[in-house]
């Protein structure tokens, strides 16, 4: 009986060790099989999958899918597809940095794509997202309207050229009304020689947005107050010209009573200093 069991036990103790000697052997390479097949996958099944992952908003998977076909499918027909929504990924999640990194990368890398003029608007885009209100610092403003101009440079007759140029006003505009504030701040200070600095900026470079009336009448009243009557009364001049039906018509009348009792009263002096 000892005999018999100790000749079971053994035998069933090498087929249980074969047992799992075989499924230590085979368990590794079915699964480096399995994923061996995922990093061969097609760049179309690749970017395929990444279509879907973006369709279905699941934009930071699509990102590492459409990451595979840059990196591994760079000579297919698929990788500018793919660089292009791997950027429109960052955008929709709101990554504008990010973003405006994947579109530069596409225009560096790959200036014969179908994708090109749609990452140049995109890429401006990205900026025009990032400007902040009037108020705060417009590096980002500017760099959207530097985008945009190069956007309608390049493409004049795509149909995005219109709302770059509607985007160049907004933010022209908003350039303009942060110098005009600035402008009102120094007035209000009693710093006219400042003021008259920023009015002339709005003047000068923002000549045609809604600032530029205000700005010249605000520019002729620090004149005023600096005692520049000669200069005020060219500011008032330009103004009437340049806006005769102005709802600011009535300010502009009461710095010209100022201006002329100001020259009437300098001519005096200058005649009463003739005297002596």
């Amino acid at each position: 009986m000892n005999q018999n069991h100790v000749s079971w036990s053994t035998s069933q103790t090498i087929g249980l060790s074969i047992l799992v000697f075989s499924l230590l052997l085979f368990a590794p390479i079915t699964g480096c099989t399995s994923e061996e097949a995922e990093r061969q996958m097609p760049a179309a099944e690749r970017f395929a999958l990444g279509m879907e992952l973006f369709n279905d908003e699941d934009y930071l998977q699509a990102i590492e899918e459409f990451k595979v076909v840059t990196l591994q499918y760079q000579a297919t027909a698929f990788a500018d597809d793919a660089q292009f929504y791997m950027a429109e990924s960052r955008m929709a999640r709101e990554e504008f940095i990010l973003a405006a990194f994947e579109y530069d990368i596409l225009l560096r890398t790959m200036p014969t794509s179908e994708f090109v003029s749609r990452a140049r608007f995109q890429r401006a885009t990205c900026y025009y997202n990032m400007s902040p209100s009037s108020r705060l610092d417009q590096e980002n403003s500017r760099k959207a309207i530097d985008e945009y101009q190069a956007f309608i440079e390049y493409h004049p007759t795509d149909s995005l050229a219109t709302v770059a140029e509607q985007r160049i006003t907004e933010m022209n505009t908003k350039l303009a009304q942060k110098d005009f504030d600035n402008g009102m701040t120094y007035l209000r200070l009693e710093y006219n020689k400042a003021a008259v600095y920023y009015f002339d900026l709005v003047l000068e470079k923002y000549h045609d947005t809604p600032y530029a009336e205000p700005a010249l009448l605000r520019k002729a009243q620090a004149q005023v107050a600096r005692k520049r009557y000669a200069e005020a009364k060219e500011a008032l001049d330009r103004f009437r010209e340049k806006y005769p039906n102005s709802t600011l018509g009535s300010d502009a009348e009461a710095l010209q009573a100022d201006v002329t009792a100001g020259l009437a009263e300098k001519k005096a002096a200058t005649n009463q200093q003739g005297k002596l």
